[in-house]
């Protein structure tokens, strides 16, 4: 695999444009705008990785469901399997993204949002898993191409965010756990990685949904399942 060049992909999500989002989308990121503020901030970016897991888990438990049900059935139960396989792969990567966060704040010394308080983590979360679980029922498909633009979404908010923050660019990085998800030498590239993780869900969630057609693709990137 070629080594990819963070700063061209990150530059690469800056210059494109965004999806063009449905009206529920468009109303989803108005509220999420709402409630943590328009500008890009570390917190919001926690907010986003605290939701980001939660269709995943969704999408793992509808498919296990699928394979007991019919496994006679090889072709639905290899197309379940290859689901159920990116719903784990991405559930721990945006966890990892959570944690990441999380230790650049402790290196910031800066508190959370109000808006990540437990009482109202626990409001927004079981909403978003109550929101999840209609949809899937509903048509896994919309669900997918629902997902697709909350990563799209996402991939522009860490491109931003890495744009809005030059100092990052000379802070070293000397966390453990951080190096553990990216091998980097700098906070900007971190955030980097983390928008090209979102690009992949994205790209993946167009897969699922029908829509190859939308899949962005560049040097180095990793096969979509």
């Amino acid at each position: 695999m070629m080594e990819i060049d963070l700063k061209k992909e990150q530059q690469a999500s800056l210059n494109r444009k965004r999806y063009d989002y449905t009206i529920i989308a468009r109303f989803f990121f108005f509220g999420m705008d709402l409630l943590a503020g328009k500008k890009n901030t570390l917190s919001k970016a926690k907010l986003l990785e605290v939701l980001a897991s939660v269709p995943y888990r969704e999408w793992e438990m509808k498919k296990y469901f699928t394979i007991t049900r019919s496994f006679r059935n090889a072709a639905k139960v290899k197309q379940a399997e290859g689901i159920i396989e990116w719903s784990r792969e991405a559930q721990d990567n945006e966890y990892m993204h959570l944690r990441v966060i999380h230790e650049k704040m402790k290196e910031e010394n800066m508190k959370d949002a109000w808006y990540l308080s437990p009482f109202m983590v626990f409001f927004i979360v079981y909403t978003y898993v109550f929101i999840s679980k209609l949809v899937k029922y509903a048509s896994l498909r919309s669900a997918f191409h629902f997902n697709a633009q909350f990563e799209d979404h996402a991939e522009h908010v860490y491109a931003g965010l890495v744009n809005e923050h030059p100092e990052w660019e000379n802070e070293l990085l000397n966390n453990e756990l951080v190096k553990i998800y990216a091998n980097v030498t700098n906070w900007a590239d971190v955030f980097r990685r983390i928008g090209l993780d979102e690009r992949n869900h994205r790209n993946n969630s167009f897969y699922y949904c029908g829509k190859n057609e939308y899949i962005v693709t560049y040097d180095g990137m990793p096969e979509i399942f």
